[in-house]
């Protein structure tokens, strides 16, 4: 069983959705209390997902990653179904890091996706590991990743936006619902974290919040979500 943090705006909705998938620290709490209480702010109910401590684990950062975490935004999504003020019809899916790589693969064109009862509309990814995501994209999708990351490098997402093969990947060139990259300059792993103002190591990568970055993928994420759960541009 998952445990989340649930936010929902004022008011009796349906409002639209927005899943989130933390990164593989597992940490579930400053995610919501940071983007949860900022995408409740612009009118959508969030979910952030815990999908590392209900299955006993720790930290997944060095790998241990489990397969069926793949299904987890979709097993929020169909929680979120069954709620009268959720408008399941209108939900995104966002991820941090590894949260990235689950958000993306949740929405390529393959298994988890094509097995899922209710889909998402969108898909938006802070710094994702790309390498491992073939595509197509089945929904309109963003990704957000600093210039110098040397932990899920922007090169690698570059080829996925643009369909060119990768190490061991074959990917069909302009098929697929639109893929959208930002890369943002001088920003590391981890730019939007407010309490990295001083840079640390983190097995090994360098890691440090960039307000610039944040603000930039902040607007970008707003009018995003505006386009495709909305209708409309904020």
């Amino acid at each position: 069983m998952l445990r989340g943090y649930l936010r929902r705006p004022a008011g009796a909705g349906p409002f639209p959705a927005v899943v989130l998938l933390p990164g593989c620290n597992g940490v579930a709490e400053p995610i919501d209390q940071d983007w949860g209480v900022r995408l409740t702010e612009w009118g959508y109910l969030t979910l952030t997902v815990d999908s590392v401590s209900p299955r006993g684990l720790k930290n997944i950062c060095r790998g241990g990653g489990r397969p069926d975490m793949q299904f987890d935004a979709y097993r929020a999504l169909d929680f979120l179904a069954g709620k009268e003020f959720v408008d399941a019809k209108r939900a995104a899916v966002l991820g941090f890091s590894y949260g990235g790589f689950l958000s993306l693969s949740s929405v390529e064109d393959g298994p988890v996706e094509r097995s899922a009862n209710n889909k998402f509309v969108a898909a938006a990814a802070f710094y994702p590991l790309c390498l491992g995501i073939k595509g197509p994209m089945t929904v309109p999708s963003l990704i957000l990743i600093g210039e110098k990351d040397d932990w899920t490098p922007a090169d690698a997402c570059r080829k996925l936006a643009s369909g060119d093969d990768d190490v061991g990947i074959s990917r069909p060139k302009d098929s697929g619902a639109s893929l959208t990259l930002m890369v943002l300059a001088e920003a590391y792993h981890a730019y939007d974290v407010p309490w990295l103002e001083k840079p640390v190591s983190y097995f090994g990568h360098h890691l440090v919040y960039n307000k610039a970055a944040t603000d930039q993928s902040s607007e970008a994420l707003r009018e995003f979500l505006a386009h495709n759960l909305l209708g409309r541009r904020q």
